[in-house]
């Protein structure tokens, strides 16, 4: 396995390159059905990606529906009538390449590497899944898939110390049958009762041309892309028009302390606030504040409760940015029998901090350091280039965003990050999520005050 370069290391040696422009230029053009492609030359290497999004994930399921989207994530790789089941993985490897997919709360993808002389086979093996799946759509092939999403959600959230807090979060974050009040694996219960018209429904829903956006980056030209895209996908008829999301989410009612018994060790005490959408103008604000509260040693959090007051094991903070909605996750392990009110009330006195007094100059600057390189190294291979075309063309309708992006990066200051903390987090409602031992419950934390 290669060592791994350390972050100072490695954001040094990025570190000149991330201070000038990046962009990652592209080509584009619609086809007669609706699907939208973007071609990215780059021929440092002879590798291609295909990058496919399709509109679909776990916000257009419905209550007693959910799932689905993932579900199909898998189906997608076990052939049609052109290709058997087992053929898609088999046909790449043999040309050199790799395949993955993956499905979010807003979208599903789908993306190939392989060697550029294999393009036209990608392409054909794509086009094939989205115009031909339901050709060789049976209940076996359902039922075995539906068993596969199952055995996924047991060892990944059941079966995982800690693993439904995600689950919980969301459930009790966002009101019962609204967008992100279910992840994207779905529920046990939905996942059984899904019958074969209830699938194949679906995917005449949503897996449609007009719902899809392929980008091709790597050692190609434009000229060379768009007769085999014609050739490939020009047959594919045009679906429907994709129903609208109601963008209109209820705000978080009131803030509500959980407790959960679980097969842990440590406690843990969970915080989330309801914040802003993905690219929203406090998107960037919002993450620095999760780098300074949990981010490394020097984070206000770790160097409080893991070095100096030592009661705590483990700290961390995310800002989780979607299209309709966001939310924002503090995370702390307690050592063993550790009082998780009194970490709770930690983590709410150095959030006061920050919206009371705003962080440094210096801390901001090593935020935006920090961001500076993930932007370089998230654009360093052709599959983060195609993903991140893809991203934006979803959330912000602008594939070049990256420019627009980074200036905002660049442009973080202080009061940015302290107009996030009081607008989000300080006396606002939130979300308390307790772990504990079972019959451990005394450790958990309870409501201590009323946040507007």
């Amino acid at each position: 396995m290669p060592r791994l370069l350390p972050l100072f290391l490695l954001a040094a040696l990025v570190g000149p390159l991330a201070a000038q422009d990046v962009s990652v230029p592209y080509t584009e053009f619609t086809l007669a059905n609706g699907l939208r492609v973007l071609v990215h030359e780059d021929h440092s290497t002879p590798l291609v990606t295909l990058n496919t999004y399709y509109g679909v994930g776990g916000i257009h399921e419905k209550p007693g529906r959910t799932g689905f989207a993932h579900l199909f994530e898998h189906v997608m790789f076990e052939g049609s009538t052109r290709v058997e089941e087992g053929d898609f993985d088999r046909l790449l490897l043999a040309a050199g390449g790799t395949s993955n997919a993956t499905t979010g709360f807003d979208w599903t993808y789908y993306y190939e590497t392989v060697p550029s002389n294999a393009l036209e086979l990608a392409l054909w093996l794509e086009a094939d899944r989205l115009g031909g799946l339901l050709d060789d759509m049976h209940q076996g092939k359902l039922d075995g898939q539906r068993e596969v999403v199952k055995n996924e959600r047991r060892q990944r959230y059941e079966n995982q110390p800690y693993g439904l807090f995600l689950e919980q979060m969301f459930s009790t974050l966002y009101p019962a049958g609204s967008p992100y009040s279910w992840l994207p694996i779905g529920s046990m219960a939905d996942l059984g009762a899904a019958s074969l018209e209830d699938v194949k429904q679906f995917f005449r829903t949503y897996y449609v041309p007009n719902n899809a956006t392929l980008v091709i980056a790597g050692d190609v030209t434009p000229a060379q892309v768009r007769p085999l895209v014609e050739k490939h996908f020009g047959w594919i008829p045009r679906g429907a028009d994709v129903p609208k999301l109601d963008p209109r989410i209820p705000p978080l009612a009131g803030t509500r302390h959980l407790v959960r018994e679980d097969k842990v060790t440590l406690p843990q005490v969970n915080l989330a606030w309801r914040t802003a959408p993905l690219f929203s103008d406090d998107h960037w604000a919002l993450n620095a504040l999760a780098y300074l509260l949990a981010e490394g040693k020097n984070s206000r959090l770790y160097r409080r409760l893991v070095y100096d007051e030592r009661t705590a094991q483990q700290v961390s903070a995310f800002q989780n940015g979607q299209l309709l909605s966001g939310d924002f996750f503090v995370r702390v392990t307690a050592r063993p029998d550790g009082d998780l009110g009194a970490l709770e009330r930690a983590v709410l006195e150095e959030v006061a901090k920050l919206a009371s007094e705003g962080p440094t100059a210096e801390e901001v600057q090593r935020v935006v350091n920090g961001l500076e390189t993930e932007f370089v190294l998230s654009i360093s291979t052709v599959e983060g280039k195609a993903e991140q075309l893809n991203s934006y063309l979803y959330y912000t309708g602008r594939p070049d965003y990256l420019v627009e992006d980074l200036r905002r990066v660049r442009a973080l200051a202080p009061a940015d990050v302290q107009r996030a903390a009081q607008r989000y987090l300080h006396g606002r409602h939130r979300v308390v999520l307790s772990f504990v031992p079972q019959g451990k419950t005394a450790l958990a934390a309870t409501s201590q005050e009323n946040a507007r």
